[in-house]
Formats: C-alpha cells, sequence, structure tokens
C-alpha cells in the first residue's frame, strides 16, 4: 500500500522527490528540495479538469495504470483532480457543478484528451452540449493547458476520419497549449509537465509544434538498438528470418527518423518495452502526420521514400561508436 505525504519522513520525502525528478527527467533542472517545496504548499497545487473529446479513452487508461509505488501516481496523490468524466463518482449535472465552480475559481490545470470534430459539432456532444463549446469555456480561467495524447495535440486517428478531427489549438486560437503527443500519453510526460509547471509558474521550454523539448527534443531514431542496422542498410524483409531478427524496421513502415519523443530512453509499462523493440514499427505516433499521412503503418510508403531520401544525402548521420 501507497503511504501518504503526511506519514512520510522529511527524509524519505526528500528521497522521493529525488526519485521523483529522475523518473520524470527532471533531475538535471530541479533539486529535491525544489520539488518537495512545490508539493508541499497547497497554495501551489492548483486543481485539475480533465475533459474528453473524440477519444478511445487510451490516455485515461494510461493515467489510471500507474503503477503503484511509484512517482507519478504519488504525485497525483497531491493533485487534486476536480472533474474526469471517466473516473470521478459523481455524473450528470452535480459533476457538471463542479466543473463551473472550478472554473469561476480559476487557476487550475487544464488538460484535454481526444480531438473535436470539425466537421459537424453533433460528432461529439457532452451533455447536450458540443464538446467544442465546454473545451472553449473551460479554457478561459485555466492557468495551464495541456493537449493530451495524438489526437488532442494534432487531431490524431479522428482527423482522418469523417469527423474531421482538429487538435484543441484550432478550438482555442491565442492560448497557450502544451502539447503531450504519442498514442496514449506517457504519464511521465503530463507528471514532469505538471510538476514543472508547480514549481517554475510557468510551461517547460517548447519546440514549434508546442511539445516539451524535455521529452520530444531527440528523435526515436536517435538511440534505437536497431540504429547500427540502418546505418549499414541492413532492413528486415522477412520476419521469419532469424538473421534479420534485430534488423532496421525501416521497410516495414518505421516512422522512427522522422518521430520525435524519446521511447527508445524512457520506455513503456513502467519502463519495460517500447514498440521498436517488441518488435513493430514506430508508428510515429508523436507526429502532426500520425495517423492519416503516415498511412500504411506497416509497410513502405512516402515517409520511407523521404527518410530514405535523406540518409542517402547524409542528413541522417552514422551514428559514432563511443
Amino acid at each position: 500500500m501507497v503511504k501518504s505525504f503526511e506519514r512520510l519522513s522529511r527524509r524519505d520525502f526528500l528521497k522521493f522527490c529525488g526519485g521523483a525528478a529522475a523518473a520524470l527527467g527532471l533531475s538535471e533542472l530541479f533539486t529535491a528540495e525544489m520539488i518537495a517545496e512545490a508539493l508541499e504548499s497547497a497554495a501551489k497545487k492548483p486543481p485539475l479538469i480533465w475533459l474528453e473529446g473524440q477519444d478511445c479513452a487510451g490516455c485515461t487508461i494510461s493515467l489510471i495504470s500507474v503503477e503503484n509505488p511509484g512517482p507519478a501516481s504519488l504525485i497525483l496523490d497531491k493533485i487534486s483532480i476536480r472533474y474526469h468524466e471517466t473516473i470521478m463518482a459523481a455524473s450528470g449535472h452535480m459533476a457538471e457543478k463542479v466543473r463551473e465552480e472550478t472554473i469561476k475559481e480559476g487557476g487550475y490545470v487544464l488538460v484535454v484528451e481526444g480531438a473535436i470534430p470539425s466537421a459537424d459539432d453533433r460528432f461529439c456532444m457532452v451533455g447536450g452540449r458540443p464538446f467544442r463549446e465546454i473545451a472553449i469555456e473551460t479554457a478561459k480561467n485555466a492557468a495551464a493547458i495541456i493537449g493530451v495524447g495524438a489526437c488532442s495535440a494534432f487531431g490524431g486517428i479522428p482527423r482522418g476520419t469523417p469527423t474531421k478531427g482538429v487538435p484543441l489549438s484550432k478550438v482555442l486560437p491565442g492560448k497557450a497549449i502544451i502539447n503531450l503527443p504519442t498514442c496514449p500519453v506517457h504519464m511521465d510526460h503530463l507528471m514532469g509537465t505538471i510538476v514543472y509547471f508547480l514549481v517554475t509558474h510557468k510551461a517547460p521550454r517548447l519546440d514549434k509544434l508546442g511539445r516539451p523539448l524535455m521529452y520530444f527534443g531527440m528523435s526515436v531514431h536517435d538511440n534505437c538498438r536497431r540504429r547500427g542496422h540502418f546505418d549499414e542498410e541492413e532492413f528486415l524483409t522477412d520476419w521469419n528470418d532469424p538473421k534479420q531478427r534485430d534488423w532496421c524496421l525501416l521497410e516495414k513502415g518505421c516512422k522512427g527518423p522522422e518521430a520525435y519523443a524519446d521511447c527508445s530512453i524512457r520506455r513503456w509499462n513502467n519502463g519495460i518495452n517500447f514498440c521498436i523493440d517488441a518488435g513493430a514499427p514506430c508508428q510515429g505516433c508523436s507526429e502532426p502526420g500520425f495517423y492519416d499521412e503516415y498511412s500504411p503503418l506497416y509497410a513502405m510508403g512516402p515517409v520511407t521514400d523521404r527518410i530514405l531520401a535523406k540518409k542517402a544525402a547524409g542528413l541522417i548521420p552514422r551514428k559514432e561508436n563511443t
């Protein structure tokens, strides 16, 4: 059973904060004392509203599947999740009243999962209201707005459907939005971003697509264990050939050289594995092209041709042995 913070000694609490900083990729930015101060100060723990638009609830499943005891789950205990349609006990008018009261208070963190339909509002209605209107309404007094998952960040799978789903940024023009793509969102990315906000009261440094550079500043290809085979142009063509077992998956549709995320070093499922090590090509779910522009996902296509052209031009240098 996870201990509450109130039962931890100061020494154990600082140890936890140091471990959390390392796990969330913040150890080079903040000391354990800085994170401890942010988590201990009630005034610095804003309430959180989590909205779900056109989604499969994958990001929510990622949220509630964090293993205990883990830094992300413990930090969640210190954040007030006021509204989340899937996991909250309240429903109907009672749930909506909580959201409305939190909006009036202001200063909350808004997390949005899922895309917003642009073809017709009726494709996504919540409580009889268009989700687009709810997102705009809920964003007006937010201290920070975070789009989690590929759908909210860039439109994702719904963009390629008749609903013509669009990212959160399209319905909130002019608003500062932190995008945390991948399908689903990685909880380290979300918790690390929230802790960064609690400590500094501002967003982390972002790239041109609104993604935190501390998580999306490198390509999946950079640290892929199949990278050497890419350099030697040893591309897997036959899944059943033992010789090709660890060869590069580019010809099976891998988008790794164009996908920017730390999957190959942070990994998934409590740090156990990630797509490429599991034998599947990177689908580029951290990028705006996912998924319609990156189809077919498991075969060569325009992205493969583009990557090979960059390689031939020397734009993807060989990895030097160290």
